[in-house]
C-alpha cells in the first residue's frame, strides 16, 4: 500500500515521476473504485444525486428562459466539472487507503483542509472553461442555425425537427461537436490526475495540472479510452432519469483516485 506524503512535503520545484498506464490499469482502477463504493454500503448515494440534480435544474432553467439551444451544451459541458466535483470522493479514498475514518462526514474535508486553495483555484479555471464553452456554443448556434431560423427555439419539437432536417442544423451539430470535443480533450488532460493529486500531495494547482498533462501525453491512447469510458458510463447512468448517476459518479470518483495512484509515483 502506497503511503501519502505529509501535507506540504512536495513543492513545485520537486521532480514528479510518472508511469505509463494501459488498459489493465483502467480496468483495475474501476474494479477498485467499485470495491470502495461497496465498502461505503451506499452511504454516499445521496451525494451522487446532487450533481445530476444540479445539472437537470440548470437545463430546466435554460429551457424556461427560452435558451433551448444551451440545454445540450450545459448537460454535455457539465462533464468538464466532474473531476472537481469528485474531490470529496478522492479524500474518502485517500483516508480509506491510510486506514483513517472514511465516513461520509469527511466528504467536504478537502474544501477546508490544506488542499482547499489549490482545489478551488483549479476548479475555478475549469469553471471558466465551462463558461467559455457555453459562450462558444451560443455563438455557433447564432451564426449557423439561429440566424436562419430565429423562431425555431421557441418550441422543443420544432427545434429538433428543424435542426435534424436542415443543412444549417447539421452544420451546427458538426461544428458544435468538434469544438466541444476540443474543450473536452483540454479539460480531460489538465484535470483527470490533477485533482486527486492535490488532495493527496497538497501540491499547488499549477504543478498538479502540468503533471496531469504529462500523464496524458505519456499515455495518450489510454487517456482517450478513459475519457470514452467516463462518457459512456455517465450516459448509461443518466438513462434512468439520472438515477443511475448516484452509483456511477462515486464509482468513477474512487476509480479516478486509483488511476492517479497508478500513474504518479507517490
Amino acid at each position: 500500500m502506497a503511503i501519502a506524503r505529509p501535507a506540504g512535503s512536495l513543492h513545485a520545484g520537486d521532480e514528479i515521476h510518472i508511469r505509463k498506464i494501459g488498459l489493465h490499469d483502467l480496468m483495475t482502477a474501476l474494479a477498485q473504485g467499485w470495491d470502495d463504493f461497496l465498502d461505503k454500503r451506499g452511504d454516499l448515494v445521496f451525494v451522487g444525486l446532487i450533481y445530476p440534480a444540479a445539472v437537470m435544474l440548470a437545463g430546466i432553467y435554460a429551457y424556461q428562459e427560452s435558451v433551448l439551444p444551451l440545454v445540450f451544451p450545459i448537460v454535455a459541458g457539465a462533464v468538464l466539472l466532474g473531476p472537481a466535483v469528485a474531490s470529496g470522493f478522492y479524500e474518502l479514498a485517500r483516508r480509506r487507503e491510510l486506514g483513517l475514518d472514511a465516513r461520509w462526514r469527511h466528504f467536504l474535508d478537502v474544501f477546508h483542509g490544506p488542499a482547499a486553495l489549490s482545489v478551488i483555484s483549479l476548479a475555478a479555471v475549469v469553471a471558466l472553461l465551462f463558461v467559455v464553452w457555453l459562450i462558444a456554443a451560443w455563438y455557433i448556434y447564432a451564426t449557423t442555425f439561429g440566424a436562419a431560423y430565429p423562431d425555431a427555439a421557441r418550441n422543443v419539437g420544432t427545434f429538433f425537427q428543424t435542426v435534424l432536417s436542415t443543412s444549417e442544423g447539421w452544420r451546427m451539430i458538426v461544428i458544435g461537436n468538434l469544438v466541444g470535443f476540443g474543450f473536452a480533450v483540454v479539460v480531460l488532460a489538465m484535470s483527470f490526475i490533477s485533482f486527486p493529486m492535490m488532495v493527496d500531495d497538497r501540491v499547488d494547482w499549477g504543478t498538479a495540472m502540468r503533471t496531469s498533462v504529462r500523464v496524458a501525453m505519456k499515455s495518450p491512447g489510454t487517456t482517450a479510452i478513459w475519457g470514452v469510458m467516463v462518457v459512456g458510463m455517465l450516459v448509461l447512468g443518466a438513462l434512468p432519469a439520472l438515477i443511475g448517476l448516484a452509483v456511477v459518479l462515486p464509482v468513477l470518483g474512487y476509480a479516478t483516485w486509483h488511476l492517479y495512484t497508478r500513474a504518479v509515483v507517490r
